[in-house]
């Protein structure tokens, strides 16, 4: 599949929630700025902040005509609040915020404060004026999907199995929606978590409490439904070293996940083009930039205005379409240890 279909598919929904008013002028000062100031959260959660977002609206904005300030928070919220402070000191139009474990939360009120309107990106924040990201429970659905194919698959019966659950870090709003939406599809297989793990984006820490749940069971995993890559990677190491390979879920669509994915050790992962969700994002700042009021269609059960992007579920065959698309290469999928892999589904 080519880039410009692969991407229009997702793209679809986003470009149907936002219909531009086209309305001039705004309820402050600062929307007449020329300056999006953006905070992403680390570089630890998933590779995606810095090699993909923030090039993508970088690009997208400074090719409007507006002047882009993208930081980084490196997973310390101290800094995220310095950041923001010194962001604001020099002016922002719109702030375009990715939360940091709450740490956006105080930057939004302040933010409103000085008349900024404030965009949450990929992660719900209380008190943003706008939220963009995947449709996340639509995220945790495939997810539950590909465990209970999965367990069919390897002929077991999901209303007995025994299947570990590995969630993202509770005080990311999107992890509840991941878990909310796996647990949906897996409970109507009859699947009921035989261990939980303390949530985290940490990979290390993921593998280290998916490992306590392993040896607590006795080495009896059926499958792992796991939040990410990142954290599903930790947990394959752990079945790698005790020979064992079984159902196992993620999201990102990373180079290592796309690998596991290759080779068999992951069941699927969730595509998420973060050129649609980074477009999506752009495109609202540009108009509140611009002056113009923005009215979106969905919303949260808060109020909150949301432009949901659809995400895309990737098993073994569609590696190839992410690679298509620009989102990966056979280059740096293809290692020695990956090459019957990528020969078997074409990925060169």
């Amino acid at each position: 599949m080519k880039k410009s279909s692969l991407i229009s598919i997702a793209a679809l929904a986003a470009v149907s929630a936002l219909a531009l008013s086209g309305c001039a002028g705004a309820s402050n000062d600062a929307a007449a700025s020329t300056r999006a100031c953006v905070i992403l959260p680390d570089t630890e959660s998933s590779p995606r902040w810095e090699a993909g977002d923030k090039p993508a609206l970088e690009a997208a904005l400074t090719d409007a005509g507006y002047e882009a300030d993208i930081q980084n928070a490196q997973g310390d919220t101290a800094k995220y609040a310095t950041i923001a402070d010194q962001m604001l000191s020099k002016g922002c139009g719109v702030m375009i915020l990715t939360d940091h474990q709450g740490a956006a939360i105080q930057v939004a009120e302040k933010a409103k404060a000085a008349g900024v309107p404030v965009i949450a990106y990929d992660r719900p924040l209380e008190g943003a004026d706008y939220y963009v990201s995947f449709d996340n429970e639509t995220v945790g659905g495939i997810q539950g999907e590909c465990i209970v194919d999965g367990l069919t698959a390897a002929g077991k019966d999901p209303a007995t199995a025994s299947v570990v659950y590995v969630g993202g870090d509770p005080a990311d709003g999107n992890a509840k929606m991941f878990y909310d939406g796996a647990v949906a599809v897996m409970s109507k297989a009859g699947i009921k978590p035989a261990a939980e793990t303390p949530g985290t984006w940490d990979g290390t820490k993921a593998g280290t409490a998916f490992e306590q749940a392993y040896t607590s069971l006795g080495g009896a995993v059926d499958a792992v439904w796991v939040a990410n890559d990142t954290n599903a990677a930790a947990v394959i190491t752990i079945l790698d070293k005790n020979g064992k390979t079984v159902p196992v879920s993620g999201q990102d669509a990373s180079v290592a996940g796309l690998q596991n994915v290759l080779l068999g050790k992951q069941t699927c992962t969730v595509y998420k083009p973060f050129s649609v969700e980074a477009a999506a994002a752009s495109d609202l700042a540009i108009q509140i930039l611009g002056g113009k009021a923005p009215s979106v269609e969905k919303k949260l059960a808060d109020g909150t205005p949301f432009i949901a992007v659809t995400p895309i579920k990737v098993g073994p065959e569609q590696v190839i379409d992410v690679v298509s698309a620009g989102d990966a290469s056979a280059k740096d999928l293809c290692t020695a240890e990956l090459a019957e892999a990528c020969a078997k589904y074409g990925v060169k």
